[in-house]
């Protein structure tokens, strides 16, 4: 469904010193620097893929989307969505496909939101009993109905979101592009738009490619990921192969029965203390749990013990810095 080949972007980008001379110097004589937003990116997205697009702040996540929606032109590269080249914004293209962004506002802030989604129906020319069978879809799944009479500018941020993700997809399409649509969000609205996702994509077998900053929506949404840092993709592959070769440890937490005298570094390297009060961990080698936690049930009154992979948001900041 997505096939990027070398895209890459880059801006130009006026600077001066401060002051009012150097002011005065640029209106005359202004100065750019070259700004490599995204570098040579290279993947591909099949049919009912949900795939996570992953970077710290800046490393070029949302200008990939933007060029992939149509909304930026590459500099170079190329790029072939449902067949189309996104930038060329033919009609064909925009009717099969949605960018939602949770930083904006495509709902009319102060009519309610079910006279927007009738703008959209005329915008997209679609059929009346087409439109009011994908509403009454959606509303199945993201419980609209209490919500849709309100003027926007009045709901919650979590109810808000529901609303624009029901304006994306009201013509059904076949590819989703989703920069931070749980931004902001409690863990119940954020729990509840993955639960729509997970079924939107069961159901059509939309392709997704989902930017988040939250991991709980990685992992619960996305057996692929890729990582893209400074503007280059530097990992594309899965979760726990990410682990294994990032991170190639677990951690065990105890809690021991009785108080008693613990040098947990004798079994690993122990980490700070788990909130709960008698709980200790120590990260081991992936390969020496079983030896280890033999050696910790013979020596200690163990009363609970857990093995765990590291958090996923340890795995992927070190997979920023290599």
């Amino acid at each position: 469904m997505i096939t990027v080949d070398r895209l890459t972007k880059t801006y130009q980008v006026p600077e001066r010193e401060a002051g009012f001379r150097a002011a005065l110097r640029g209106f005359f004589r202004r100065r750019y620097r070259d700004v490599q937003a995204v570098q040579q990116v290279s993947f591909s997205i099949q049919p009912g893929e949900i795939v996570g697009f992953l970077g710290p702040n800046g490393a070029g996540k949302t200008t990939t989307l933007k060029m992939l929606s149509g909304l930026l032109h590459p500099s170079s590269g190329q790029a072939r969505v449902l067949g189309f080249t996104p930038w060329e914004r033919r009609a064909g293209y925009l009717q099969a496909m949605t960018l939602v962004m949770g930083q904006r506002n495509r709902l009319s802030w102060d009519i309610p939101a079910a006279d927007s989604f009738l703008l959209n129906q005329a915008i997209y020319r679609l059929p009346e009993a087409d439109y009011q069978s994908t509403l009454k879809e959606l509303d199945e799944l993201l419980e609209l109905g209490p919500i849709l009479r309100k003027p926007v500018r009045n709901l919650s941020l979590g109810e808000r979101m529901k609303c624009e993700l029901a304006a994306g997809l009201l013509h059904r399409p076949q590819v989703l592009f989703l920069d931070e649509p749980t931004i902001g969000l409690d863990i119940t609205a954020q729990a509840r738009i993955r639960d729509f996702l997970r079924e939107y994509n069961a159901r059509t077998g939309a392709a997704i490619l989902l930017t988040s900053h939250y991991m709980a929506d990685v992992t619960a949404l996305c057996e692929r990921i890729l990582i893209i840092h400074p503007g280059r993709i530097k990992y594309d592959g899965g979760l726990a192969e990410l682990s294994r070769r990032i991170a190639p440890f677990k951690l065990i937490t105890i809690a021991l029965g009785a108080p008693c005298p613990c040098d947990l570094s004798r079994y690993g390297t122990p980490i700070p203390a788990d909130e709960d009060e008698g709980k200790q961990s120590v990260q081991v080698r992936a390969a020496d749990v079983a030896a280890i936690t033999t050696r910790m049930l013979a020596d200690l009154p163990i009363h609970d013990l857990t093995i765990e992979d590291p958090p996923i948001e340890s795995v992927i900041e070190q997979a920023f810095l290599e």
